[in-house]
């Protein structure tokens, strides 16, 4: 089969209204770039002439604005899933233009084989290089692109010439089997390959091959400013004393990392901490701080998702591709997330919340509890089954009027079973071992923000009757409620609440 080039256009031209399409690429690295934004054009001219035109929009992750952007805003999307970080998206979700439903990123790809969410039309995927033989390097982000091209009846690539053909190689793509005949996954170290260094797809399946040039475009992040450094500072302290104490072993553990601000604070201050050994990473995205913690031999190994990294630093990467060779691989999301292998490994997570009740609840998701931000993304993949669980956040948000620690969250993502360790830039909280109301006194003695440490120990007061949790149900919510009604939860008084 030879090689049939198309344009962007024609490539749109094969989606249809009420098609689900498979796109590659987990957060903005290794997402199609020029035949979305060609489809968004489509829908909004069949708009115009009053015809229906939404698709299915499923992915490995987040996207950037050339998939999610372009196709919220020209009303494209019928049903979005497993996770967003797109503003557009987001209000198109929470406007309920578009139907969203939030899925563990470990089990996008598996509850898609599974036949779960129906079937998948086409399949758009970024490439380095691709064959007539169907053989395809993919770029530096995969997702869940070898479970799209194996369920769809169609296959676009857009072949995009600013990743070099060299990447073949830094790929390790496996499926695992289905049950009943599902095997244990071979991987007991970070740096093992147990699949594919190309992805392998049925040619006649290929309805053509789109060229782009363009950036994955992800955002560099925010300068680490005093809250974050603190927060960064806090959680190298406590796996340094966990590390001098022998309660993490002597050659340290794998790493985890979600993605953001602080997350990337928190890396930069475990390059910097000397009492910190040089770590390997089992995680989903590599950062741009994790590329310097490689050059400067702290961090030894990374095994990941995506490699979501700012354009300039993709430049450096492309041009020493030797240097990385042995210290990266790029596998799909349902094995750099698989809860088997978090467990075996022993990994430490380190994710973001939200906000955090005084049990030890964790809210990664809703603002108030109902308005969604970007989605649970592999954060319960990695806590459910971490050597230790840690979550960060800052003390409080929007100038001290929202306490990222309340009494009760007001969406439940990760229960107090899952988190062993809360940490703010005011302090660290072992909840390991304690009770519900030993957890509420640590974490408000330790995580909360002056301004909130007395309410919330009045709330504890309050409801301190003779149960095993502590909580009035008439007022466990009333720094929500406060928020909404007087836009500022120091303002809450607890008498107003009570029934």
């Amino acid at each position: 089969m030879s090689l049939k080039f198309i344009s962007a256009e024609e490539a749109a031209s094969h989606i249809h209204n009420n098609d689900t399409v498979g796109f590659s690429g987990f957060t903005a690295a290794g997402t199609p770039k020029v035949v979305a934004p060609e489809i968004a054009q489509k829908a909004e001219k069949e708009h115009e002439a009053g015809r229906p035109f939404r698709i299915n929009v499923f992915t490995g992750a987040s996207t950037n604005d050339f998939v999610d952007g372009t196709l919220s805003r020209a009303k494209a999307v019928y049903k979005r899933t497993p996770y967003q970080s797109c503003k557009d998206m987001r209000n198109s979700i929470n406007n309920n233009e578009t139907s969203y439903f939030d899925v563990h990123l470990s089990e996008m790809a598996q509850n898609t084989r599974y036949g779960f969410y129906g079937k998948i039309n086409t399949a758009i995927i970024e490439a380095a290089d691709v064959t007539e033989q169907g053989e395809i390097v993919l770029g530096i982000g995969v997702g869940a692109s070898p479970t799209f091209c194996d369920m769809a009846d169609k296959i676009i690539i857009e072949l995009n010439h600013h990743n070099p053909k060299s990447l073949r190689g830094f790929h390790d793509l496996y499926q695992p089997l289905n049950p009943p005949h599902r095997r244990e996954i071979p991987i007991y170290k970070p740096s093992d390959r147990i699949g594919s260094e190309i992805l392998k797809v049925d040619p006649k399946k290929i309805v053509g091959i789109v060229e782009s040039d363009l950036y994955d475009n992800v955002k560099e992040f925010s300068p680490v400013d005093e809250v974050t450094e603190k927060i960064g500072e806090n959680v190298c302290n406590f796996l340094a004393s966990q590390h001098k104490s022998g309660l993490i072993p002597r050659e340290f553990l794998p790493l985890q990392s979600g993605v953001g601000n602080v997350a990337n604070a928190v890396l930069s201050g475990l390059g910097n901490n000397p009492d910190i050994p040089a770590f390997e990473m089992y995680t989903e995205v590599v950062q741009d701080s994790v590329i310097g913690l490689m050059k400067e031999g702290k961090c030894k190994f990374a095994s990941c998702c995506s490699l979501t990294i700012s354009n300039k630093l993709v430049d450096e990467v492309f041009a020493d591709l030797d240097f990385f060779r042995n210290k990266l691989v790029i596998r799909p999301g349902e094995i750099s997330n698989h809860p088997e292998i978090v467990r075996r490994l022993g990994i430490i997570t380190i994710n973001t919340a939200l906000e955090a009740d005084i049990f030890g609840n964790v809210n990664s998701t809703h603002v108030t509890g109902t308005k969604m931000m970007n989605g649970i993304g592999g954060s319960g993949d990695f806590t459910r089954n971490a050597y230790l669980s840690i979550f960060t956040c800052p003390s409080v948000a929007k100038n001290g009027k929202i306490s990222a620690i309340v009494p009760m969250v007001s969406h439940l993502d990760h229960s107090e079973h899952s988190v062993d360790i809360i940490i703010t830039e005011q302090g660290i909280a072992d909840l390991r071992g304690k009770s519900p109301i030993e957890r509420a006194q640590t974490i408000i003695d330790n995580c909360a923000h002056p301004m909130y440490k007395g309410l919330l120990r009045d709330y504890l007061k309050l409801s301190a009757t003779k149960t095993h949790t502590p909580h009035t149900l008439s007022a466990c919510f009333g720094f929500h409620n406060e928020f909404i009604k007087s836009g500022d939860m120091a303002l809450t008084n607890w008498s107003d609440y009570i029934k």
